[in-house]
């Protein structure tokens, strides 16, 4: 049994562990603001390329009249037998099950694809490194060809599923040309034909109470502006609730920002009734819209998924200030009834003692 000194070492213990937990919750409330803001702050912009790709796909064919193909190979539509899978997870630990449940729905979608080589772009380190020990990594090769010029060459397939890419560090400071990068690099492969198809699982993030896992499809681009998700897990009631009352402590808005009016103002402009003549073919139209299009919707995924994993662990750490408070409680008490027991024994000693004289 502890003795009272252990107790109160227990104790101070304890009290440091939550005035750390304590201070991380109040970091993680003050990052889910500023990530707020810019997921808001980059919507406008989102919403205005999704209208004017909408506007320009109703009065422009997309088909050429003379040849009969596409005006852009992203709109072509492959059997699925290569498969992009972007993951976004997160940098850092101390978030609950957010890094676990995204690799979760990851590995779901895997295995719900038995039959397609799958491959990986792993963005944050947590899934980095869970999803670099289960498979293997993609290896490249540097070749020069007859022009001189020099890339990497992938070397043959290790397994159906590989790791091709990470990206560690780029939700930490999430950068616009690190996406653009990124977008850049899906585009290349799969107009190459590397791959015929590419999905996104990240966390979508509405509100503290109004998010959920996601399994997007980016490409091909069936219809502009409708998200084509492929599998969703929304959070349970509990979840919902114990991260509201972590948002209400903190001074967090729960419910999402009133963007109606902006959303409609922005859908007036893609279906305007106005005849638009253009100068540009519209193979250059496509080629200079889509690129952009692709780009904001990774950079979309990005920062929502960015505010989430703030609010979970904004979450988990209100949780460890709570447990520890109890947890406090139980050990104060625990000491009292150690300290009295002491108290009672030394007195009885004593009585017993005084009455042998």
């Amino acid at each position: 049994m502890a003795n009272v000194l252990d107790l109160r070492r227990r104790i101070r213990s304890v009290k440091n562990t939550r005035q750390i937990t304590k201070a991380m919750k109040m970091v993680s409330a003050a990052k889910l603001r500023r990530a707020q803001e810019r997921a808001l702050a980059a919507r406008p912009y989102a919403r205005m390329i999704t209208s004017v790709l909408q506007s320009l796909v109703r009065r422009v064919d997309i088909f050429d009249e003379s040849t009969g193909n596409l005006a852009h190979p992203l709109f072509l539509t492959r059997p699925e037998k290569r498969v992009l899978l972007v993951v976004v997870s997160g940098d850092k630990g101390f978030a609950g099950a957010f890094n676990s449940n995204i690799l979760k729905t990851a590995y779901q979608f895997i295995q719900g694809n038995p039959d397609k080589e799958i491959d990986i772009e792993a963005v944050g380190r947590k899934g980095r490194d869970q999803l670099r020990r289960r498979f293997p990594v993609a290896s490249y090769t540097e070749k020069t060809d007859e022009n001189g010029v020099t890339r990497n060459v992938r070397e043959a397939r290790k397994g159906p599923v590989e790791v091709t890419g990470d990206h560690p560090g780029m939700l930490t400071n999430l950068e616009a040309s690190r996406v653009q990068e990124l977008a850049r690099n899906i585009i290349d492969r799969y107009v190459h034909e590397e791959i015929d198809a590419a999905y996104i699982v990240y966390n979508e993030f509405k509100s503290v109470i109004s998010q959920r896992l996601v399994v997007e499809k980016l490409l091909p681009l069936i219809e502009i502006g409708k998200q084509q998700v492929a599998g969703a897990v929304e959070p349970s009631k509990e979840e919902k609730e114990r991260a509201a009352e972590a948002a209400r402590s903190a001074g967090i808005e729960i419910e999402a920002a009133d963007t109606a009016e902006i959303e409609e103002e922005a859908r007036k402009f893609g279906t305007a009734d106005v005849d638009y003549i253009y100068e540009q073919s519209p193979e250059e139209l496509f080629k200079g819209l889509l690129p952009q299009y692709i780009f904001a919707m990774l950079y979309h995924a990005m920062s929502e998924s960015v505010a989430a994993e703030h609010a979970a662990r904004m979450t988990a750490m209100d949780s460890a200030t709570n447990n520890a408070s109890e947890m406090i409680d139980a050990l104060t008490l625990h000491m009292n009834r150690v300290r009295q027991a002491a108290i009672t024994k030394e007195i009885i000693e004593i009585v017993s003692g005084a009455a042998a004289l």
